[in-house]
């Protein structure tokens, strides 16, 4: 590794779901920073792969997650540079991004700050199509959930239905950015539950988009708010459930 193309690592000994995100992180950090500059060779897989300890497919799951971003490109038989201006790529949170609990935790996170306002906004300022198009959404989500299914395309729906009812777009284009990995339900393990434990499961999802969708239907902005708060956070709850139950 040459001194132009030197990188900075830290030997990384976290849990394996974590080393990519690990190291995606440093090197977005570094771009970010200026450390790596527009145009600059990144080391070699063979040079991150020493500094860092990982294992190859690490590295490239790590770089994929660059240039899907839109950090980096690559160069037939040259390697991987520095895009020429990545401080200007639209953020985004794709697949790789959620490889463990504590990453589909953070993305809660982040939706909770968004929808608890969205959920108060549409309650004040929602329209009878917009109360049409929320129930259509409920429906299919109710239908995927007693069909046995995770029903993540459902729910990602009817969740963006009270964004478009807040009549403000950048809500609704905000969600469409990300895509329905803001409902990861591939976490949720529904193989592993009982018929019972499933039932239980799909009831409680049911019970919790209803008290939105009725909230916001009944132009209740307060009640609106708490209850996608609730939902969110028994939604994280759960997963961290999930986590402790599998360390």
């Amino acid at each position: 590794m040459t001194d132009r193309d030197k990188v900075v690592f830290n030997t990384m000994r976290q849990p394996v779901n974590n080393l990519r995100s690990g190291l995606a992180d440093t090197l977005t950090a570094q771009i970010e920073s200026g450390d790596l500059k527009p145009g600059q060779r990144l080391p070699t897989e063979q040079a991150i792969m020493q500094a860092t300890g990982v294992s190859r497919t690490i590295v490239r799951e790590a770089l994929a997650a660059l240039r899907a971003k839109g950090l980096i490109t690559t160069r037939q038989g040259l390697g991987a540079f520095v895009a020429n201006d990545p401080t200007t790529r639209s953020f985004s949170i794709i697949p790789n991004d959620l490889q463990s609990i504590d990453e589909v935790l953070r993305v809660l996170e982040l939706r909770m700050g968004i929808e608890y306002e969205a959920a108060g906004l549409a309650a004040l300022r929602r329209t009878q199509d917009d109360i049409d198009r929320m129930q259509d959404r409920l429906d299919a989500l109710d239908k995927a959930l007693e069909e046995g299914g995770y029903g993540a395309q459902e729910d990602y729906a009817f969740h963006r239905s009270i964004l478009v009812a807040t009549q403000n777009s950048y809500y609704s284009r905000l969600f469409d950015t990300f895509g329905d990995i803001m409902v990861p339900r591939q976490w949720a393990r529904l193989d592993k539950m009982t018929a019972v434990e499933r039932k239980r499961h799909a009831a409680r999802m049911r019970r919790e988009h209803h008290a939105i969708f009725a909230a916001i239907r009944d132009r209740e902005e307060a009640a609106a708010r708490r209850a996608i708060r609730t939902h969110l956070s028994k939604s994280a709850a759960r997963f961290e459930e999930l986590r402790d139950a599998t360390v």
